[in-house]
């Protein structure tokens, strides 16, 4: 065998092993969402005897998973774009307004990265309900801002350091004001930015359980996550039931890898290169 071919089934082999690893709990629980209680307790690993629907229009209307999917969709909505248009604002100023204080600034903004949501969560939870924000939308969509601006802030102002300041002093030159530079030129530039940012708030507000846990205890106000999470316990039994809920709350995520999957890897590299 050549040495090119060998070492290309070295790098495979393990890659391979890695997808089927990250494949298969998907595969099985939409097996298992496809079964009744009864197939599921003679034999957990086996084939499904039939593609059924009933499992997951169970969890979508009797369990309430239409409603928590409901819930994500507007919380997340509004959070991502309050991050976008904070997280552009700041980015803007931090890397091409100079101003006493900016590089301190962007200093607090990165060390906010490494301090974890446990720290402040109960400073926040009373802040919260001192405000009357708990269980409320508008609570949610705030801890989401709060929580997730610092990471918008950082790599919208790496991606902004990286355009010419020619074209800044340009655009000054025209009559544009701080506002119209930023409206006509930093965010038309920064749009392939600001999708990437926008899709991993996004994945990040869907996929948390920890803060609309705590910012919404009710029933009624739970989101996606919180809900198949709730799931665990009230249907520990009907496991089925259970893996629907899952694979509801799994498909947005998964069709959001899949489609836009280059938009993610380039914001998780926006500003690491000039250009």
């Amino acid at each position: 065998m050549p040495r090119r071919r060998r070492s290309a089934w070295v790098a495979a082999v393990p890659m391979g092993l890695l997808a089927l690893a990250t494949i298969y709990p998907l595969l099985f629980t939409t097996n298992v969402a496809m079964k009744t209680r009864r197939e599921y307790i003679l034999d957990r690993f086996s084939l499904a005897e039939s593609v059924r629907g009933e499992n997951i229009v169970t969890a979508w209307t009797s369990v309430g998973m239409g409603r928590y999917f409901a819930n994500s969709v507007v919380v997340v909505t509004f959070a991502v774009a309050l991050l976008l248009l904070f997280g552009s604002m700041a980015g803007f100023a931090l890397s091409q307004l100079r101003f006493r204080g900016s590089s301190a600034l962007f200093l607090g903004c990165l060390a906010a990265l490494f301090i974890p949501f446990q720290v402040i969560m109960v400073p926040l939870a009373r802040v919260m309900a001192d405000t009357g924000l708990i269980d409320t939308y508008p609570g949610l969509i705030l801890a989401y801002v709060a929580q997730f601006l610092p990471f918008t802030i950082f790599l919208l102002t790496s991606y902004y350091r990286t355009v010419p300041a020619e074209i800044i002093d340009a655009a000054r030159i025209d009559g544009n004001s701080v506002y119209g530079i930023y409206r006509r030129i930093m965010v038309p530039i920064g749009r392939p930015a600001l999708l990437s940012v926008g899709i991993l708030n996004a994945l990040f507000c869907w996929n948390d359980v920890l803060i609309a846990l705590l910012m919404m205890p009710s029933a009624e106000h739970r989101t996606l996550m919180v809900g198949v999470t709730s799931l665990r316990g009230q249907y520990s039994a009907d496991i089925p039931t259970f893996a629907s809920g899952v694979l509801v709350a799994a498909v947005p995520v998964l069709a959001i890898y899949l489609f836009l999957q280059r938009q993610i890897a380039d914001g998780v590299t926006a500003g690491s290169t000039k250009g």
